[in-house]
This record gives C-alpha cells, structure tokens and sequence, in this order.
C-alpha cells in the first residue's frame, strides 16, 4: 500500500475518525484505524464497536492499492504537526508503516487489516435523505437532556421516531425532557430506534455542510448516516424507550411569557448562590411579575425579579436551575412561553408561536 496526500486532506477525515477511537481500550486494534487504498480514493475508518466511521478522500494519483491498521492517534499527531500545505507519503513496508514529509520520517508500528472488527452491516430496511443542517438541528435542541451511566440504559442515548413525514427526536433523564421534529420524505412504516449517547455526540459532529444532504439509514439494531465523504454506523440500545407522550403536561392554565434573554441571565445570576448539589432556585410568580430566589447552606441568598406577561394564579414552585438554563440556551427566539399547572405539575417551556421543539422540567420540593 502506498499514498500520497496533503495535510490538509488527510487531516479532516483523521480527526473525525480518531474521535470515535477509544483512548484505552480491550482490543489493541481498536486503537487504530484502517487505511485502505482503492485506485484513487483512500478509505480512513475507526471504531469502538458501538460506532463505526469510515472517511473518504480522493486521491490526487492512483495508488498502491493495500490495507493496513496503524495507531490513530500518533498519526493524527504527526499530521498536525507538520507545517502547512505539506505533502505526505504513507507506505507500507513489511510490519511497518513509513510516513513521510520534507525531511520528516516516522515509521508506525502495524496491525493486520484481518484483525479489524467490522460493525455488522445488516440489510437496511428504511432509507430517506435530510438536510445536515437540519438534523443537526434536532439533535442539539434534544441531546443535553440525555442521561449518563444512568442504570435505566436506554435513558442513556436518545430517541429517533420515524413516521412517514417527521422525524422526532427525543430525550430524557427522568427529571426533564426535550423533543424535538422535523419533516421529512420518510419512510412508509413507523420505526422508533434508541440512539446511544455516542452515537448521537458522533452524528452531530458530523453534520456540518448545511447544504447538503446526508441519507439515513434504518435496520432493527443499526442506524446509517451516509455521504460523499464519511458513512457512519452505529448500533441500537436494545430496550424500549418510556411512552413520552404521557410525560407532556396537556392543561396547564398558568402561562407566563418572558425575553428569553432576560429570563437566561436571571437565572445565571440566581444560580450563583443556589446549593451546588441540588442547584433549586425558587420561582413566585404574581400578576405581570416574576421573582427568582436562591439560597445555599452558607446563609447566602439571591432575589432577582423580572417583568413577565403574566395573568395566572399566584403561584410558587421550584427547579433545578440548570435545567431552565439548559432550555434557555438551545431555544432561538426571543421570547419563551412557560405553562405550568400547580407548585407539583411539571412545568412546559416552548417557543411561543410555531416552535419545533417543548421541553418538560419536574419541579422540585425546596
């Protein structure tokens, strides 16, 4: 096997591919990552056997064609080191593999590409294309509500709901949750699939020409996101997803309208002296007025209030402030609309006309 490439085009695909690469991992092999050299078009692939990433580049020159593993990191390392626009040589000899550039010479130890696992490629039962940007999308205004080593592990990643024209994606921790949607051309059956947490960080890195457009693919235990340049697998949570719907509060007569700005900064400034553990800010709302306040065990305290359109019940209730701060900051417009029920009903924050995404938040005794 034998390449020649520039920094630059050799550097976007390795970086990507190095990101799903696991630092320390069972496998010596999955520490690397697969060159394989076809003609003209040099294929990079990573994985850690939850996801897959294959990068593509097309080659200036046909090369010597040939496959081979190396260590993802050293050669991504020595990549970005060298100076820009620098021409690269790979090529393989024997158990090694020489790169070179200028007067720069390393040689990377091997694997064989035999040893290389590939993330069974099932028969795809569902395909439909969306644009990046707006997959992209979804998945950032959903994806930090997402739980973490939660022992309920399908909480643990995030929901991909299909129909014949949405997409929906949803999340939750079991104290708050986030949906987004999307229409699509989609498929002609239903199918809901659970994304994990890497899996979906991995897609949204990925999306980012917002004109163009990336085809997903659907089996029962992989989703595909395919391009010119990258195909990216990853394998489903086997577990069923909670019934979202039931989660979403449906009358709520207590509704407030703030400048979502004004309301994000409040709250930054209130959660200054919440209690660092359980960060409650205490929300009392009056006639046209909102009031935050915050308290830690230190005897320190926070009261901020606010200018709201506000005609409900006075009403008391408490959060979890970064919760509120994490809705604040993935909504765009420049208000946000808040309806709640009572102090123990959880609360719904939305964009107030034509949003494409709610979030629920629990609220919490203080």
């Amino acid at each position: 096997m034998k390449f020649v490439i520039s920094r630059e085009a050799l550097l976007r695909p390795l970086q990507l591919v190095a990101g799903v690469v696991e630092k320390r991992q069972t496998l010596p092999v999955l520490s690397n990552v697969l060159l394989e050299v076809k003609g003209q078009q040099l294929a990079l692939t990573g994985t850690d056997l939850e996801v897959e990433l294959i990068g593509r580049v097309t080659l200036d020159e046909v090369g010597q064609e040939g496959e081979i593993t190396v260590p993802a990191k050293k050669l991504m390392d020595i990549c970005r080191t060298l100076p820009d626009g620098a021409q690269i040589e790979v090529e393989q000899d024997a158990q090694r593999v020489n790169v070179r550039s200028g007067r720069s010479r390393f040689a990377l130890s091997t694997l064989p590409a035999t040893e290389f696992p590939n993330v069974d490629s099932t028969v795809d039962e569902q395909v439909f294309s969306i644009e990046q940007s707006k997959l992209r999308r979804v998945i950032d205004r959903t994806s930090f509500a997402m739980a973490q080593q939660d022992v309920r592990y399908y909480l643990n990643g995030m929901l991909f709901d299909v129909s014949a024209n949405q997409l929906r994606t949803v999340s939750t921790d079991g104290h708050r949750l986030a949906m987004a949607h999307v229409d699509i051309a989609g498929p002609d059956t239903a199918q809901q699939m659970i994304v994990p947490r890497k899996g979906v960080l991995e897609m949204a890195k990925l999306m980012t020409d917002p004109e163009a457009s990336v085809e997903v693919a659907l089996s029962s235990k992989h989703l595909r996101l395919v391009t010119e340049t990258f195909t990216f697998t990853t394998k489903l949570v086997d577990g069923k997803f909670p019934d979202y719907g039931r989660v979403i509060p449906k009358n709520g007569t207590n509704v407030m309208l703030a400048d979502r700005q004004e309301l994000r900064q409040v709250f930054q400034r209130t959660a200054i002296l919440s209690n660092e553990k359980y960060r409650g800010v205490r929300l009392v709302l009056d006639s046209d007025l909102l009031r935050v306040f915050a308290n830690n065990p230190e005897q320190e305290e926070a009261e901020e209030a606010v200018a709201v359109e506000y005609q409900g019940d006075n009403l008391e209730i408490g959060f979890n402030v970064s919760y509120l701060q994490d809705v604040m900051a993935v909504l765009d417009s420049e208000q946000v609309k808040l309806t709640m029920g009572d102090a123990t009903a959880s609360a719904l924050l939305e964009e107030p006309e034509n949003g494409d995404a709610i979030y629920v938040v629990m609220p919490m005794r203080l």
